[in-house]
């Protein structure tokens, strides 16, 4: 990146390295929203520091080898046009890490909230016996959840075989292998001997043939099969809603991420009762159905 050479502490290439991001307008939005918080992850991921890390050892001077290191973390972050997470492969999903490659799309989901409550007032946390995080790419959503129901087995299912080795090792690092079942499935066409789910979620493909035209080359990097549903972003979802309600026990429910697509999901199924739920830190797009809410086909 040819930093200048007066360039010694961590909060100089911090800085350095955000007035890059800005120059070369990179996009943001896989676990940071701005370019200071993407070169702060970067750098300290290069240093191997924790992220928290104190302010006070923002001073701490790096050794030529260190600068060097850093300085192809932020060069390739500008190059390649990769978010952070597959250049460090890790990423955060509510406060847990996950290891993330190209064969998943990197966490991120308002659902964290509902999973820190235990998806309470909605359901029971209790209740929750057996979950199925469907189209779970890298298993994020099915293995926070896990971590907050003890009690619970979590499934998780994934059209792409590339997504489940992934998923299944953040099940091996988050410890959670004895209570996880996961299991290649085309939505629900693999799962009919699967027994009844006390709550199905899904963060599924859900971006439209409109938005899929326009992505940013950061978003061009994630997998096109976790991210395109179609001409209106709906072929996935339809598949979910019409075949939940075979899946769920009695007073079980169905969590879905729409994001963008929810005018969509609504004026194609204006029958539907969706409690469209809202969060606390932001973000919207996620609804809730009850399984006798669901259309029994």
């Amino acid at each position: 990146m040819d930093s200048d050479r007066d360039l010694r502490s961590i909060r100089d290439y911090i800085r350095f390295g955000a007035s890059r991001f800005r120059a070369a307008n990179l996009c943001f939005g896989h676990g940071t929203d701005n370019a200071f918080d993407e070169a702060a992850w970067l750098v300290l991921h290069a240093l191997s520091l924790p992220l928290d890390l104190p302010e006070a050892w923002w001073s701490s001077r790096l050794t030529a080898e260190e600068r060097v290191r850093v300085d192809a973390l932020l060069q390739a972050r500008v190059v390649t046009r990769k978010p952070a997470a597959y250049l460090t492969r890790e990423a955060w999903f509510m406060g847990l890490p996950f290891y993330v490659d190209e064969r998943v799309l990197v966490p991120r989901s308002p659902i964290a909230e509902l999973i820190e409550a235990g998806f309470s007032p909605w359901l029971d946390p209790d209740g929750i016996h057996r979950l199925l995080d469907l189209c779970t790419g890298s298993g994020c959503i099915g293995l926070a959840a896990g971590t907050m129901l003890p009690q619970a087995e979590i499934w998780l299912s994934d059209l792409s075989s590339g997504a489940l080795a992934v998923a299944r090792e953040n099940a091996r690092r988050l410890d959670l292998e004895d209570r996880t079942r996961i299991v290649q499935s085309d939505v629900f066409a693999d799962l009919e001997d699967a027994p009844g789910f006390d709550l199905i979620v899904s963060n599924p493909p859900y971006v439209d043939a409109r938005d899929m035209a326009v992505l940013a080359p950061e978003y061009r990097h994630e997998p096109v099969l976790g991210l395109a549903a179609g001409e209106d972003g709906l072929d996935i979802v339809r598949r979910i809603l019409m075949g939940a309600h075979e899946r769920l026990n009695p007073g079980g429910a169905l969590i879905v991420e729409v994001g963008n697509s929810q005018p969509a999901v609504e004026a194609a199924f204006p029958e539907l009762p969706f409690t469209w739920l809202e969060f606390g830190a932001g973000g919207d797009g996620v609804f809730l159905l009850t399984r006798e809410q669901l259309p029994d086909s």
